[in-house]
């Protein structure tokens, strides 16, 4: 196969794959429902991860960088998983009706958080517990951020 075939293979393919992983996206949305159930599982296994970290800055937990570096990156996949949520007509559980009212705002958070995530996960990989303990912090952060503005008390 030459270069050129290969190319236009792959230009032909990730349409396609990108059509395909979308489509089960959008079918477990059916009901507005089912999307509040989908990002408050995603914040909610975020938040258990967060937690496992969080022990272990405070020393609750002995480090171990595997199980960091793990935490991490689960963390890392979870954070990119809720927004596809937010769509219009989702509203309800304990979101605010701001952030379909401020959705630039919204996003911008949104966008804060992952950039946090990304640092914590070249934080974690480090293996410097001080490293850890400030990304964790700046990630908790924007945590709070988008809770305080976004997130129904």
């Amino acid at each position: 196969m030459s270069i050129q075939s290969l190319r236009f293979s792959l230009k032909a393919l990730i349409p396609a794959l990108a059509l395909v992983t979308a489509s089960p996206a959008m079918a477990q949305f059916a009901k507005p429902e089912d999307a509040v159930k989908y990002r408050q599982s995603a914040f909610v296994l975020m938040g258990a991860h967060m937690g496992r970290l969080a022990a272990v800055v405070k020393g609750e937990t002995p480090y171990n960088r595997d199980e960091v570096v793990r935490n991490a990156a689960v963390i890392g996949t979870l954070s990119s998983l809720p927004w596809q949520a937010f769509g219009p007509g989702t509203e309800g559980g304990k979101a605010e009706p701001a952030i379909w009212k401020e959705s630039a705002k919204f996003k911008t958070a949104a966008d804060r958080m992952q950039a946090a995530v990304a640092e914590l996960n070249t934080a974690a990989q480090s293996g410097n517990p001080e490293n850890l303990k400030r990304a964790l912090g700046a990630t908790s952060q924007t945590c709070k951020a988008c809770h305080d503005d976004f997130r129904k008390k």
